[in-house]
């Protein structure tokens, strides 16, 4: 009898969104917290649980030591790209193609951009005595539509010393009558303010002022000798969901393959046996991504970074999230205070759940 007891209390004090489990509900009420659960975390579409990240949710589905159960549903409803599983292998097959993106096509004309957001990325060559301190020596930026607003090669301020072609494509007589950084610089903030004062812009309420995407967007804007408040960029090295488990940051190919190529589940794989399923894994056959999406491949061209960019941020943007400001916003407050100790501890797991929320603001707020 002792023994159910003890099992039954188990269970109660399990998490609702990562299924840990606590001996006292004391220390559920801890781990409330400091976790930041909440809706906007990615979930898996199976068994429901709630991941830091989808680097965690992708391990969890098809990594090395995936749940089985979970992986065995994914391999039969699952989208390699975006993650979900849907509601039968025919559906799967019709979204596929809609979720799988190509490589950028050939950069077009410069025009003008609708949406909110624009995106931005620089390539930077070498100055100093040895060549590592980065120059901006070339910078693109293109709106929501994948138009080009702006693009030009810059004239760095200080002697290159390496023009890093392999990486750049960049040669000395590009720069010899290329605009120069001041310019440059009037250039980007006229079309981040958009004429709005860089005073004015408040959270919220941006009014003209337009989203800056990009990925390692605070070198760019420091390699420029530029500000912008941080709460209207948007940085797919920093926004968590797409950081490693670690809390490191992914490259951006890395992001490319994983979140906008293509992704073919073994096709047999949830008619087989447990044990054989997470043999085929281990063995990763047919299950990781075969790329069909790659940047920075050769020369890196900065278009191609912001569409890479500008692509990771609207698929993140559209998650089918609840509109709860509150619960997305990161502006966390603590609401499991020590005086309501009590009265927490006598709540239930999902109770405690609904008064948590995420340590990050969610791009699905965006307007």
């Amino acid at each position: 009898m002792d023994s159910r007891r003890e099992t039954s209390e188990t269970l109660r004090n399990k998490c609702a969104a990562c299924f840990r489990q606590y001996n006292k509900m004391e220390h559920l009420v801890e781990h409330m917290k400091v976790s930041y659960h909440s809706v906007h975390e990615p979930r898996c579409g199976a068994c429901g649980k709630h991941c830091r990240s989808f680097e965690s949710l992708r391990e969890h589905l098809i990594g090395p030591l995936p749940k089985v159960e979970c992986a065995r549903v994914f391999a039969a409803r699952g989208c390699g790209i975006c993650l979900n599983i849907f509601d039968s292998p025919a559906t799967v097959r019709y979204h596929r193609p809609a979720c799988q993106y190509s490589r950028a096509a050939p950069m077009p004309k410069a025009g003008s951009a609708r949406g909110r957001a624009v995106a931005m990325a620089c390539k930077m060559v070498g100055g100093g005595s040895d060549g590592s301190l980065d120059l901006c020596a070339r910078l693109c930026i293109i709106g929501e539509d994948e138009t080009v607003i702006f693009q030009t090669y810059v004239k760095p301020t200080a002697p290159v010393t390496n023009y890093r072609y392999e990486v750049t494509g960049i040669r000395p007589e590009y720069l010899r009558d290329a605009m120069p950084l001041k310019l440059a610089q009037r250039r980007v903030q006229d079309i981040l303010c958009n004429g709005e004062p860089l005073w004015k812009i408040r959270p919220r309420s941006y009014g003209r002022a337009r989203v800056l995407v990009g990925h390692g967007v605070d070198q760019d804007l420091e390699r420029l000798g530029l500000e912008y408040p941080a709460f209207m960029i948007r940085d797919t090295a920093k926004y968590p969901p797409l950081m490693k488990t670690s809390k490191l940051s992914n490259p951006l190919k890395y992001l490319t393959q994983a979140y906008l190529g293509y992704v073919t589940p073994y096709p047999g794989l949830h008619n087989l046996s447990a044990p054989l399923v997470i043999f085929l894994m281990l063995k990763r056959l047919s299950v990781y991504p075969i790329c069909r999406y790659d940047v920075h491949t050769g020369v890196q061209d900065p278009y191609e970074d912001c569409v890479a960019a500008m692509r990771l941020y609207i698929r993140m943007r559209s998650q089918a999230h609840p509109r709860d400001y509150a619960s997305g916003s990161g502006e966390v407050q603590n609401n499991y205070p020590a005086w309501r100790q009590r009265e927490l501890e006598r709540m239930s797991p999902e109770e405690l759940l609904a008064l948590s929320g995420s340590d990050y603001y969610c791009w699905c707020l965006d307007p």
